[in-house]
């Protein structure tokens, strides 16, 4: 098995099969997770090419490279994948999340706002899965995604990280 050399992004493997980093997640993963955690169409990431780089750093990118490329960034971050528990980025909801369809906690004006300073809130409406969320708001009649959110025990906790809090205006 080759090693996973966190100084470069390296193309995910097409399928499990193809793995040769051990503990690597495949493409064939990361879009089944997006399908099966958030309802994502598979299609919705036709043309994008997923790359690791660091421990379990996934970011998508809109082109094709040969792998590997030494470079600081490459497109977005989109996921966390080597823990125990996949964790999907605030740069990854917001991009791919406006195509869910399941795991989409729909706040209040006052709770967006909340939510997308950082602050943890007791939500006990939802009575979906618990773990990680996509949090929007309606905003021009489309609904928005503003981030990620962890619901456990009737708290939904924000995960927005703090350069990308803001202060949202309390629609009336």
């Amino acid at each position: 098995m080759t090693e996973n050399d966190g100084q470069r992004f390296d193309r995910l493997p097409a399928t499990p099969d193809d793995r040769e980093v051990e503990g690597r997640a495949s493409r064939e993963e990361v879009v089944d997770w997006w399908a099966e955690r958030f309802g994502v169409d598979p299609a919705t990431f036709d043309g994008v090419t997923f790359w690791e780089k660091g421990s379990g750093k996934i970011w998508a990118f809109s082109a094709d490279l040969p792998s590997p490329v030494d470079a600081e960034g490459l497109g977005i971050t989109v996921l966390r994948t080597r823990q125990e528990h996949w964790k999907p980025t605030t740069t990854g909801v917001r991009r791919f999340g406006r195509d869910a369809t399941k795991n989409v906690i729909e706040l209040e004006p006052g709770e967006a706002a909340a939510f997308a300073a950082g602050h943890d809130q007791q939500l006990d409406r939802w009575d979906g899965d618990w773990g990680y969320l996509i949090a929007a708001h309606e905003l021009a009649g489309e609904l928005e995604p503003i981030g990620v959110g962890l619901y456990l025990h009737g708290e939904l906790r924000s995960r927005v990280p703090k350069g990308y809090q803001e202060a949202l205006a309390t629609l009336d």
